[in-house]
This record gives C-alpha cells, sequence and structure tokens, in this order.
C-alpha cells in the first residue's frame, strides 16, 4: 500500500486535471470492480459487491487533485505569471521546482533577489503578482511555443524516504486517502460498498458534492490528509495533532460537525482493536464531507485522516505508520457495518 501511495504522490493532478490520477487508478481498480463510472466532473466512482448489503449505502470518499499552480499570463522576457490552485502558502515556494503542462516543461518558481529588496519588503510575505516562474526562455516568444495560458503546474514529484516511517512527498493530501481506498478496493469486502475518488477539493468540495448527489450515501467517511502544525513554532493545542500517532479522527473541522455517532463507532474500535488515534486539538480546514452531509436528504458523515506537516506545500511530511493504521481502521468499520 505504500508504495502505491507514493507512485499516487508522483502524478500530477492539480484541481481540474485530475486526468493521470484518475486514469491510474481506473486501470488498478478495473479487475475488481462491479461496476465504475466517471462522472461530468471528472470523479471516478466504483462500487464493489460485499458480502452484506448495509443497511444504508457506504460510500467511502477520497480526492485525486493536489494544490498546484495555473499559467496566466507569459510576459515578453518569456517568464510566466500563474495564480494557485488551492490554498498555498506564498512564503514555501519560493525557488521550488515545478512542471508545467502535459509536456513537463521545467520551471522554477522566482521573485525579485533578495539584494534588491527593501528592508519592509523583508519583513513582508510577498505578493503573488511578484513570483514567476523561470523556464529559462530567451523571450516571450520561446516560452509561449512551450507554454500555454491556462496550462497547470505542479511542484517538484521526487518522494524522499526520512527518518521514523516519515516520507516527503508532494499531493500526500490526498494521494494517502486515493491509496487507502485503492487497497482496500482488491480486498474482500464485508459489506457494499461506493469508492470516490473526487475532483477539486482543493478548490471547494465542487467534486464530492456531485458524487454524492449521484450516489446518495447513507454514511460517508472521508480519508484524507490533515494538517499538522507539530514543528517548533507552534505549542499546545495549537499544533492541531502529530504524524506518528494514529490516524486522527476528527469530531469537528472548518467545514463539518462530524456525525457523533459515527465518531463514537470509529473511536471504539480503535480503542478496541489497540489502534493508536486521535483528534484535533484546534479547528483547522475543511474536507469532502463538507459537501457530502449536504447532499439531498442529508447524509451521516466521519473522516479518518493523517497527519501532514507543511500541508499544501512542496513537502508534505507524512508518516507511513499511520497511513498503514487508517487503512487497519477502515478494515474494522466496513466489518462492523456487516449485517
Amino acid at each position: 500500500m505504500i508504495e502505491t501511495i507514493k507512485t499516487l504522490c508522483c502524478l500530477p493532478g492539480p484541481s481540474g486535471w485530475e486526468d493521470a490520477v484518475r486514469d491510474w487508478i481506473a486501470a488498478e481498480a478495473a479487475p475488481y470492480a462491479d461496476q465504475m463510472i466517471t462522472d461530468a466532473q471528472g470523479s471516478l466512482l466504483v462500487f464493489k459487491k460485499g458480502r452484506s448489503t448495509p443497511k444504508e449505502p457506504v460510500l467511502l470518499a477520497a480526492h485525486m487533485d493536489e494544490v498546484g499552480v495555473v499559467i496566466r499570463e507569459i510576459d515578453d522576457e518569456g517568464y510566466l505569471r500563474f495564480g494557485f490552485l488551492g490554498g498555498v502558502d506564498r512564503r514555501v515556494v519560493i525557488g521550488k521546482r515545478v512542471w508545467i503542462g502535459k509536456n513537463r516543461i521545467p520551471g522554477l518558481i522566482g521573485m525579485k533577489p533578495i539584494h534588491l529588496t527593501t528592508a519592509d519588503e523583508r519583513k513582508t510575505m510577498p505578493k503573488l503578482k511578484d513570483l514567476y516562474i523561470d523556464i529559462g526562455a530567451a523571450d516571450g516568444d520561446e516560452a509561449r511555443g512551450l507554454v500555454q495560458l491556462g496550462d497547470y503546474g505542479v511542484f517538484d514529484d521526487r518522494v524522499l524516504t526520512l527518518q521514523n516511517d516519515m516520507i516527503r512527498a508532494k499531493a500526500i493530501d490526498d494521494r494517502v486517502g486515493c491509496g487507502i481506498l485503492l487497497t482496500l478496493l482488491k480486498e474482500e469486502l464485508p459489506v457494499d460498498t461506493w469508492f470516490a475518488f473526487t475532483v477539486q477539493e482543493e478548490v471547494g468540495c465542487r467534486g464530492a458534492f456531485g458524487a454524492a448527489f449521484h450516489l446518495q450515501p447513507g454514511v460517508a467517511v472521508v480519508v484524507e490528509g490533515t494538517t499538522a502544525a507539530d514543528g517548533p513554532a507552534s505549542a499546545g493545542a495549537r499544533k492541531v495533532c502529530l504524524p506518528g500517532r494514529g490516524p486522527v479522527v476528527p469530531f469537528q473541522d472548518g467545514g463539518t460537525i462530524y456525525d457523533r455517532g459515527l465518531f463514537e463507532q470509529i473511536t471504539r474500535l480503535a480503542d478496541a482493536h489497540g489502534i493508536p488515534w486521535q483528534t484535533k486539538t484546534m479547528l483547522s480546514g475543511g474536507t469532502d464531507a463538507q459537501a457530502i452531509q449536504r447532499t439531498r436528504a442529508g447524509c451521516r458523515v466521519a473522516a479518518i485522516s493523517a497527519a501532514v506537516r507543511y500541508i499544501h506545500s512542496p513537502s508534505c511530511v507524512g508518516c507511513t505508520r499511520d497511513f498503514e493504521q487508517m487503512a487497519a481502521l477502515l478494515r474494522l468499520l466496513l466489518a462492523d457495518m456487516e449485517v
């Protein structure tokens, strides 16, 4: 499963351009699926029969898209001006490598050299208008021959193995969820289950709304990456959650109050089977659950997440032990739904 997650992290799939991720997942899932749909927005919906039919239709959801950039202007000197897809911290992208478009044109995010900045500029976060992508083009004509307006860009796709079962990669949010769902889909299931690999979560949970409206689940679990702020600059509750301390089971976030019964069911199963778990100590972020729970007559929702340092950056860091424990907890939850 960990190798699957690493492979998924390397694929390009910013919001609106999830094709490569969807195609790879669809090819892997096809031999195990009883039904497979790509909806109008591009979300991949996969159904697999289990040993029994649950009392309420069950949905597991993970989003395929990642944060990235989109090219909005090409100036006469050959530099690319861009906007962000999703919430990206401008402080951490300067000097980072990006790959532009389907042809993977390499570039670097740059800005005015520090020795040309004023004292006031050095005290403030750079503005988006001051950033650009340098692809080495001699002029605007050469740049326009390589890159088109509207082309996407993704961050460096190398995966690094760190100490204590930690890995660094772009897009751990939410290729970790996609990898876990794909792993479960290949196994024998206790109950009939829909798997939704959704699009455009990072720009407003758009794919999840359409997927849930189509499938009408009674119970949905969103499998996600979530903000961990456990670096040396954070203290106490502001750490939010910690990589290596087990799956994160939130009771609330910025978009959802999670179903209390599902929260208690998941945490009870974790305790009974010796799976460490944690909850958020500070409300932050949001997930596809906010769209799923509002569909049609409503849906009971829960989330099981991986704590991710430096989320929405070129260098996300998560713990592979957490990923394995998330999968184990989902297996227990599905088994507990068997009738």
